[in-house]
């Protein structure tokens, strides 16, 4: 089986968070099980040069960057990747594959591979990843409406499939946008080979030895204004004010400057920061909060090891990889009832459940912090959810059966 993966940013692009690491996992996991994939994307984010227009292999996986035209970016709301010579390969090389897997909605590489596979009847399934959820819409909604009633409602109504991560994608894009194609709902998966050796606790502190002695919560996302970061900063500047002994690390890449209006916060909470992603530290004897930048494997594992309990209280989260990232390195979890895994974790009893408000998370984390028992038992069934429904090698082989139902319905 020949695969065609067509996705806007791809390995090494970091600074776009869990998709990218996610649909590497699975291209990698789907190499290992005989299926032959190639992945056509643009060279945005990758912070390092790599060769443009032509193949190179990573992890088996053999991937084309194609450089893009950034005098068009103001078309998309979040870019629009426009690239010729993007365009030439999927004119002259689709017929190569079996099935075309496009991730996102908002880009000319999305576009332009849908065009290609109704032109020369190529079966393909998009994977939105959150780009249509209603609360990403909203944002700048008179923009990506237009977009979507010109370009993205063609694309996405003639896709063979949609391939969402969870039942909560899947019924929300549905009703909101009216939706009629074959749904594929596998969630994304991790190789737990990698959380078998992780880091000692004691590995966090070392680095950054002013966390030695605190209660260490952690936010690791990227830093803008889905992650629900206001409410965490005024939930935990409540908790701060009452207790000596927590600490909130920040680790994630900035995103539009948005994290000036955290550092903003922070201080209207009367508290202090430590930022070593910048080199710019206010250096008062207490800080409350570190930022670290972003974190790659063995520091994002060593960020997990070392705290007591990870959060997430997003607005909107369409999947949240950092979540079950963490329950596999075996970190309790509080996360807010927007991350789109939350039932799941509710039913499993991995992870404490909360609403998007600061009132509601301070309980929370507070709650947490106080009973040693409970964290202990979140981390414990966090570990066994990570490892029954998040395997990466299940979750290959559950998308090896969709897409041979989907070519075998060609």
């Amino acid at each position: 089986m020949r695969i065609l993966c067509v996705t806007p940013s791809y390995w090494p692009a970091f600074q776009f968070g869990g998709p990218i690491h996610s649909l590497h996992a699975i291209n990698k996991a789907l190499i290992l099980k005989g299926v032959k994939v190639t992945v056509y994307t643009t060279n945005i984010g990758i912070e390092k040069e790599v060769p443009e227009n032509q193949e190179v292999e990573i992890n088996g996986i053999k991937v084309t960057y194609f450089p893009y035209s950034k005098s068009l970016e103001f078309i998309a709301a979040t870019g629009w990747q426009f690239s010729y010579s993007l365009l030439n390969s999927l004119k002259y090389q689709l017929t190569d594959f079996d099935l075309v897997y496009i991730l996102a909605v908002w880009n000319f590489p999305v576009s332009a591979a849908a065009h290609y596979c109704r032109k020369y009847k190529i079966p393909y399934i998009i994977s939105p990843r959150g780009t249509i959820y209603p609360e990403t819409i909203a944002k700048k909604a008179w923009k990506k409406m237009i977009y979507y009633y010109l370009i993205s409602k063609r694309d996405i109504k003639h896709a063979s499939a949609i391939h969402y991560t969870t039942n909560d994608e899947a019924e929300k894009c549905r009703t909101s946008l009216s939706l009629e194609n074959k749904e594929i709902i596998i969630p994304n998966g991790i190789a737990l080979s990698e959380y078998k050796d992780i880091p000692s606790k004691e590995a966090l502190t070392k680095r950054y030895p002013h966390l030695k002695g605190k209660k260490i919560l952690l936010f690791l996302g990227r830093i803008n204004w889905k992650k629900g970061l206001d409410i965490l900063i005024k939930a935990f500047g409540k908790l701060a004010n009452e207790r000596d002994d927590v600490h909130l690390v920040i680790a994630g890449n900035d995103e539009n400057n948005y994290i000036n209006l955290v550092k903003n916060w922070i201080v209207q909470q009367n508290m202090n920061y430590f930022d070593f992603s910048s080199g710019n530290m206010i250096t008062d004897e207490v800080a409350q909060v570190t930022f670290t930048g972003l974190l790659h494997d063995k520091e994002k594992l060593m960020a997990y090891a070392g705290s007591d309990i990870f959060v997430l209280p997003s607005y909107s989260e369409n999947f949240g990889m950092s979540v079950v990232e963490a329950m596999a390195a075996g970190t309790p979890v509080l996360i807010s009832n927007q991350v789109a895994i939350y039932r799941e974790i509710e039913e499993n009893n991995a992870g404490f459940i909360v609403k998007t408000t600061s009132e509601d998370i301070y309980k929370g984390l507070l709650e947490l912090i106080n009973s040693h028992s409970f964290r202990n038992r979140l981390s414990i069934n966090g570990k066994k959810m990570a490892r029954d429904y998040y395997n990466i090698e299940n979750i290959a082989e559950k998308m090896i059966i969709a897409f041979k139902q989907v070519i075998k319905n060609v």
